[in-house]
């Protein structure tokens, strides 16, 4: 089991992304990917994924998908700097 938190596995999927930002499919897709221990698992672990995406306020939606199924999410502005550098202490977004 990967010993990052679930807000550093995402946050550094979504800063591999050229953009900058993924669809929820997508961060599954590259967690799956980069740690093979979550590919035999149960799926319960998506669920902390959304879980995190949606509670904590470095992630943010960043527009719909061309297709209209699911929203682009993104690293607040704020945590951008942090999280480049591999710090991912939870703090309240200055916004």
């Amino acid at each position: 089991k990967p010993s990052q938190s679930y807000i550093a596995l995402i946050s550094t999927a979504i800063l591999s992304s050229p953009e900058k930002k993924l669809l929820l499919s997508d961060i599954y897709q590259w967690i799956m990917d980069n740690y093979p221990y979550f590919k035999d698992k149960e799926k319960s672990w998506r669920n902390s994924v959304r879980h995190n995406l949606s509670l904590n306020e470095c992630f943010v939606k960043a527009g719909r998908s061309d297709n209209g199924k699911g929203h682009f999410w993104a690293i607040h502005p704020a945590n951008l700097e942090d999280f480049a550098k591999g710090d991912y202490h939870r703090r309240r977004a200055r916004r």
